[in-house]
C-alpha cells in the first residue's frame, strides 16, 4: 500500500519509505498525537520525534534494534508522556530546542538552535527554530537527495493553518513569520509536511492560504 499518512490511536503505522530513510508514522492517545521514527537504511539506526504518549505502542515499534536518539518537538505535555519511559528502555539520547527543554521534565542532552544538524545514522536533519506556539519549538527537515525534502512541524504547521497561539497576536505574528521565511520561503512545493497531530500536507498545498491566514489571525 501506498503511504498516505492517515493513522489512527490503536491503529497500524504507516510507512512511508524513501531511498535512504524509513519513516514509520503511528498516532496515540489520547490527543491523537502523531510520533515518527526513521530509520536510516544504511545502518539501521533510529531516531524517534516525539515519545507523545503509549510507551508500549512507540516500544514496540522501535522494536528489538532500539533508538540512538528522540527528539521532542516542544515542551507542551502532549508531546513527552511517554519520553521518560522510551528513554529508560532504550537509553537514546534525548534532543530538543534551547528555548524549551526547561519545560521537559526529561532532561535533554543536546540542545538544539536554529541550523543546528542531527544525524540518524547517515542522514542529516536540520533543525528549525519557530517561535509562537512555545518559545523553543523545533521542525525538522530532512532534505532526501533522490527526492523531495520532508519536514516534520510538530505543532507548528498544520493542514489549514500554523500551530494555536492561544489567542495572542503577538505570537500569531512571530510564528507565522517564522513559518513563512524559514519553512515556506526555503522549501520547495513538493516538501511533505508531518505534523505533530493528524493528516499529512505539502507546503504547495498550503502556500495558497498563506495570506488568508494571516488576515484571520490565527
Amino acid at each position: 500500500m501506498p503511504y498516505s499518512g492517515t493513522v489512527q490511536v490503536g491503529g497500524p503505522a504507516d510507512v512511508h519509505e524513501l531511498r535512504d530513510l524509513m519513516i514509520s508514522k503511528v498516532a496515540v492517545g489520547p490527543m491523537n498525537n502523531n510520533a515518527y521514527l526513521l530509520r536510516c537504511r544504511a545502518t539501521g539506526e533510529q531516531l524517534l520525534i516525539d515519545a507523545a504518549n503509549d510507551a508500549g505502542t512507540l516500544l514496540e515499534l522501535i522494536g528489538d534494534d532500539g533508538i540512538a536518539s528522540v527528539v521532542t518537538t516542544h515542551r507542551h505535555g502532549d508531546h513527552w508522556q511517554a519520553l521518560q519511559e522510551v528513554v529508560r528502555a532504550t537509553g537514546a539520547r534525548t534532543y530538543a530546542g534551547r528555548h524549551d527543554a526547561e519545560g521537559i521534565p526529561v532532561p535533554t542532552d543536546v540542545l538544539l538552535d536554529d541550523g543546528d544538524t542531527l544525524r540518524v545514522g547517515e542522514v542529516g536533519l536540520t533543525a528549525r527554530h519557530l517561535v509562537g506556539h512555545t518559545p523553543g519549538s523545533i521542525a525538522l527537515v530532512y532534505d532526501d537527495p533522490s527526492g523531495h525534502p520532508h519536514l516534520f512541524t510538530g505543532d507548528c504547521l498544520f493542514p489549514g493553518g500554523v500551530g494555536n497561539t492561544f489567542g495572542s497576536a503577538e505570537n500569531f505574528a512571530r510564528l507565522i513569520d517564522d513559518v513563512e521565511q524559514k519553512l515556506f520561503g526555503q522549501l520547495p512545493d513538493e516538501t511533505w509536511v508531518y505534523p505533530g497531530h493528524g493528516a499529512d500536507t505539502t507546503l504547495g498545498a498550503e502556500r495558497p492560504h498563506l495570506g488568508e491566514w494571516r488576515e484571520r489571525g490565527w
